[in-house]
């Protein structure tokens, strides 16, 4: 039992411990200083119902429909680029934000996080198809290694969301501000426009 949960606990942190979209929005609401709780509640939920899909072979079946991923890609890419384009006016404009400064409405919060988890087709080949099939080798213990990646994605989310603020001291300066943005500028540009190329 514990052996399938440590594997599907590290196969999972190892997919989603990297700079993505989702990742830097989650982090800039954190250091931002606003409610961040229904927002990792989103993220490792939706991971936790993602990789329920790929572990119970929902993945063998959207390998059939790869239409259906160009549609989410494309969709994803505009969203990606849009946002990039808002990340890097900000880091270029006089007036920068500064810890504690919720900008963003609940609201408005919790649907961009809705778009960044379910617009991004790498969220779907990496739990739906790839820890899919990593968990489908497992056979019988297949649940068992699917939670252990589903508490790895809440683990995660929680860490970098509540954690955000450790980093308080960092981001008292404008320059920090100014480089986050560039790199979440950089990250989400490229991103979408990876997605674009390589769909449309």
């Amino acid at each position: 039992m514990l052996p399938l949960l440590l594997a599907g606990f590290g196969t999972g942190l190892s997919l989603i411990v990297a700079i993505g979209s989702q990742n830097a929005f989650l982090l800039q609401q954190g250091l931002r200083g606003g409610v961040v709780t229904p927002l990792v509640v989103i993220c490792a939920v939706s991971d936790l119902v993602l990789i329920g899909l790929g572990v119970s072979g929902i993945g063998a079946v959207i390998e059939r429909w790869p239409t259906a991923i160009g549609v989410i890609a494309v969709g994803g890419g505009l969203f990606l680029l849009g946002y990039g384009a808002l990340a890097a006016r900000r880091a270029f404009r006089r007036s920068v934000m500064t810890v504690g400064e919720d900008r963003t409405p609940l609201r408005k919060a919790v649907l961009a996080c809705v778009a960044f988890t379910w617009l991004n087709p790498h969220v779907y080949l990496d739990t739906v198809l790839l820890l899919g099939s990593v968990a489908v080798a497992h056979g019988d213990g297949r649940w068992l290694f699917g939670l252990g990646a589903g508490i790895a994605s809440a683990v995660w989310f929680s860490a970098l969301g509540f954690g955000a603020k450790k980093l308080a001291g960092v981001f008292a300066r404008p320059a920090a501000w100014r480089v986050l943005d560039v790199v979440i500028a950089v990250t989400m540009t490229g991103l979408g426009a990876t997605m674009l190329l390589s769909h449309v």
